[in-house]
């Protein structure tokens, strides 16, 4: 079992920002959907049926564009930060094993 050390120097900030842009719309999906589902049914118990089918499917609908773009925009910025932060006190160590 061969162990070697490595340093995290820097994050790619738009690689970073896609990355949790992914994330963010898997997110974005999975509320949204509790969202719709969730305001459908409120709405079928007050009778306002396709009133509540149409706000649930915008709900869905904006949940998925802001996880996507709160994803990306949180991950440009965090890593931003590292990269700056990074001068003050070093990068992130990590020990990898090789695989065998």
């Amino acid at each position: 079992m061969v162990t070697t050390a490595y340093m995290i120097k820097k994050f790619g900030v738009i690689s970073v920002a896609k990355f949790c842009a992914i994330i963010g719309l898997i997110w974005g999906f999975v509320v949204g959907l509790m969202l719709a589902v969730g305001v459908g049914r409120t709405a079928a118990m007050f009778g306002g049926g396709m009133l509540g089918a149409g706000v649930g499917i915008v709900g869905f609908i904006f949940m998925i564009v802001f996880g996507t773009v709160g994803g990306f925009i949180g991950g440009a910025i965090l890593a931003f930060i590292y990269n700056i932060v990074l001068g003050a006190i070093g990068g992130i160590e990590m020990d990898l094993e090789l695989k065998s």
